[in-house]
């Protein structure tokens, strides 16, 4: 089975990479819409009052209401850091779907992802400190992880390699 090319293995992961994609854009508008009706809920408790006769209810969205909203407005942006990745990848296959590997926007991709994947672990620290400041009782604390680091290297040692590539092609067309 060959790797580059239409029918290959590359379009395949393409196809699935356009599936998920869709998912994400779902789930990202999804949590959103979500995000505003718990700050709604949040701010003016009385509507959950009309919807809902459970006054412990009401009592617990007023109190922890802002920190659930929060929550899910952090899940939200994490989630639409995911689908700019995969959306990035997309288009990255869609290079390796046409026979064209070391495309030079790929260099570019390759770098964003990595600031992405940057972004996002530094973001899960920001949030997991957050948390944790403004909700004592949680059981979050703030980890490294050598995998994320480990993974936003990889990523730009890549980028660097398909740059090599583009210049190396770019050498290989100038020649007769």
């Amino acid at each position: 089975m060959r790797a580059l090319g239409p029918g290959s293995v590359s379009s395949f992961l393409k196809i699935i990479l356009d599936v998920i994609y869709v998912g994400l854009w779902i789930f990202v508008s999804l949590l959103s819409i979500f995000t505003l009706i718990a700050l709604l809920f949040s701010f003016n408790p009385d509507l959950l009052a009309r919807l809902v006769p459970i006054s412990d209810a009401v009592e617990s969205v007023s109190r922890n209401g802002p920190l659930f909203a929060s929550a899910l407005g952090a899940w939200a942006l994490m989630m639409g850091g995911w689908m700019l990745i995969v959306e990035r990848l997309r288009r990255i296959f869609g290079t390796l779907t046409a026979g064209d590997p070391f495309h030079p926007d790929n260099v570019l991709r390759l770098r964003m992802i990595g600031l992405i994947l940057g972004g996002l672990e530094i973001g899960r620290y920001i949030y997991t400190a957050m948390s944790h400041w403004l909700a004592p009782s949680s059981d979050s604390k703030v980890s490294f992880t050598l995998t994320a680091w480990f993974s936003v290297l990889v990523v730009f040692v890549l980028a660097e390699v398909f740059r090599e590539g583009a210049r190396l092609r770019r050498e290989a067309e100038l020649t007769i």
